[in-house]
Parts: structure tokens; sequence; C-alpha cells
């Protein structure tokens, strides 16, 4: 595109996400709402799409008996024919368009989050304080749910809770990883970098569980190290402390789903669906970095960045906005991926991860006027390519 027309649409959207910013509140509550709508949604999912397919079954069972009931036995083959192939026709449309709608949700909210959390970044270099506030925010819209009945109230003994424990740390290493990250370097970067999970998942499987891959899945990892490898070496906002907190972001996703797998084999805990077990998880990796994020990050300290902030053109409302969208976000595209993750087979899945991660860095390239080097788009996409082709051969050939 030349750049006399492109610099009209990059200035049309940043007034779009000056907007934004402005009616932030406004956004968070209507956020919010969508949010308990698709969880009250997917109430009858309880998890599982089975469970609602079966559901979905009876339902058309019942309808065959009041039509075997009332129609004349000439014609109540024909009909119950008719009443099963409208129920399924009519069920596949709605769980389509449930599934399109949860994936269209977790994009949308994982953009958001990026795009402010980067935003509140810049003005309050703060990450320890900012993911804290970030897993703080979530909490009190699950706590709606449990009391107001919306949602099945976890219950778990002290020994479920040690269980948890460890998981819930490669939780917070996660999170905390790439809130540093972000803060160190561009999005785009970010999430560069983190397209090697696969790598150090398989690295770690290997060691800790013994679990090994077939030799093509293997060598699928070979474009995603050599496709960082060429996005890093010629990248314009590179720091050692950017591509670090990225790789600790990835170790500990990757520990996470190893000793979730080592631990929790059988289940842990009553009412433990998937978006109660990432809410018990935030709330606990919410206490357990809260006392760290005071010591990193000292009452003192945030409040002299907060003033600094302030003199150089940021309100404090505006500060509170940023921070509160970047933490409304952050919690609801992970509930959100977890009802769209939870709805699809492995294939879709891998190739909604990998969609995912490029909507994310095109998306913060246009918000923040990144520039990356030609070397660092063949790498990236090199990268990305190779996070897709493993997702793909580890689910056909192990």
């Amino acid at each position: 595109m030349p750049l006399v027309q492109r610099e009209p649409a990059l200035a049309i959207f940043r007034v779009c996400v000056l907007k934004l910013s402005l009616t932030g509140a406004a956004i968070m509550m209507k956020l919010l709402i969508v949010a308990s709508a698709a969880s009250a949604w997917s109430l009858g999912v309880k998890g599982t799409l089975p469970k609602l397919n079966n559901r979905a079954l009876q339902s058309t069972q019942q309808r065959q008996q009041q039509v075997v009931a009332t129609a004349p036995a000439s014609a109540t083959a024909l009909k119950a024919t008719e009443v099963t192939g409208g129920a399924k026709a009519e069920d596949g449309l709605m769980e389509t368009l449930k599934t399109g709608s949860f994936f269209a949700l977790w994009y949308l909210f994982n953009i958001g989050y990026n795009i402010y959390n980067k935003k509140a970044l810049n003005v309050l270099p703060m990450p320890w304080t900012l993911a804290t506030l970030q897993l703080f925010a979530g909490i009190p819209y699950v706590l709606l749910l449990w009391s107001t009945g919306a949602r099945k109230t976890p219950k778990l003994t002290q020994d479920n809770l040690k269980t948890l424990f460890p998981v819930a740390c490669g939780h917070l290493g996660t999170h905390i990883g790439a809130v540093i990250s972000l803060g160190a370097g561009a999005v785009s970067f970010t999430h560069i970098v983190k397209a090697s999970e696969p790598v150090v998942s398989a690295a770690l499987s290997a060691v800790m569980l013994g679990a090994f891959y077939s030799p093509i899945t293997y060598l699928t990892l070979l474009p995603i190290v050599g496709g960082v490898a060429l996005a890093s070496l010629k990248e314009l906002s590179f720091t050692w402390l950017g591509f670090g907190a990225a790789m600790l972001s990835n170790v500990s996703s990757a520990l996470r789903g190893i000793l979730a797998k080592k631990t929790m084999g059988g289940g842990v805990g009553e009412n433990m669906n998937e978006t109660n077990l990432y809410a018990v998880m935030t709330i606990m990796a919410f206490a357990v970095l809260l006392p760290v994020s005071l010591l990193v990050e000292t009452p003192k300290a945030v409040g002299a960045a907060i003033n600094t902030a302030v003199a150089a053109g940021t309100s404090k409302k505006d500060l509170a906005i940023l921070s509160a969208l970047s933490g409304a976000y952050y919690y609801l595209y992970n509930e959100v991926a977890f009802l769209a993750l939870g709805r699809v087979n492995p294939v879709t899945h891998a190739v909604g991860n990998t969609i995912k991660r490029v909507v994310i860095i095109i998306a913060s390239v246009i918000a923040f006027n990144t520039p990356i080097s030609r070397l660092g788009v063949i790498g990236s996409s090199i990268a990305i390519t190779g996070t897709l082709l493993y997702s793909l051969a580890k689910n056909k050939y192990g």
C-alpha cells in the first residue's frame, strides 16, 4: 500500500483506539455482560459438548414420541424422519453459531488485552503491579457467578488445593512472564517468541514425563526454532529482558500442562469444569503474586510511577481505565478461550491458535505502528507456520 494511502488508514485506526479508551468503562461493562451471557449460554454444556448433544438428542426423541402419539399410523415413519432431520439441522446450525461466536469473542478479547496491556505499560512501567491487578480483575466477576448460582460453586478439600498449587504457580509464571515481556518490547515480538512454546513443551515432556513423539513431529520443531531465531536477529525492538521473560512464560506454560497431567489425571474436587478450574487457578495465582508484587514494586515506587505518568500528561482516571480494561480483557479472553477450545477437535484448536497469534501480531503492529524488518516478517511467518505443523503432526503421528 502506498504511503499516502496508508497514513490516513493508520490515523483513522488510532482515532478509533482513542475513542475506545475514552469510553473504556462503558466498554468493560458491555464486555462483562457479553461474557456473562456466553457463560450462561454454556451452562448446559457442563464442560463438554457431547453432553449438550445428548440433551438435544433426548429432546428430539421426545418430539418423535409426540409425533407417534398424534399422527396416523400410516404417516408415523415419515413424520418421525422429518422431525429428526429438522432437529439435527437446527441443532447443528446452533452449535456452529455458538462455536463461531466463542472464537470471535476470543480473538476480540485477546486483541483488546494485548493493546490495552501495552498501552498501560507504556504509561505505567510497573509490570508486577499490573499483572497483579489483571489477576484480581476476574475474581469479583466469578464470585458473582458463584454467589448467584449462575455457575456451580467448586468444592475443594485442602488436599485438592495442594494438588492445584503447582499448576497455579505455572499459570502465574505464564502470566507474569508475558506481562514483563510485553512491557520490555513490542507486542509482536513477544508473540513471535511465544510461538516457540511447542519446543519447550516437547523438551520438558521428554525429561519429566518420559514422553517422546514421532520423528516427524520433532522435525516440525526446526522451522519454529529457525523462524524465531531469524525474527530475533534483526528485530528492531529486541531486548534480552523481553526475550527472556517470553521464554519464562513458555516454560511456565509447558510446566503447567505437564503438572496438570501428572497430578490431575483423575480430576480434583467437585464442580471443577474448565472455567471453574481456570477461576480457582487465577485466585490462587493472585494470592501468591500479591506479596511478591508488593516487595518487587513497593507502594512508594508505584506511587512515584503514577506521579510521573500524571506529570507526562496521563490523568489518574485514564490510568485507572487502562488498568481496568487490561484486567477485564485478560480474564474474559481466557474465559472465552476455554469455552471455544473445549468445543472443537485438536486440529481446529491448532488452526485457531495459529490464526489468533497472526491476528494479534498484525493488530499490534497497526495499533502501535511497530516497525518490523523484512527478515522479522519472514522469520515470524516461518515460526508460526511451524507451530501449526507441529500441532497437526502431533495430533496425527503422536
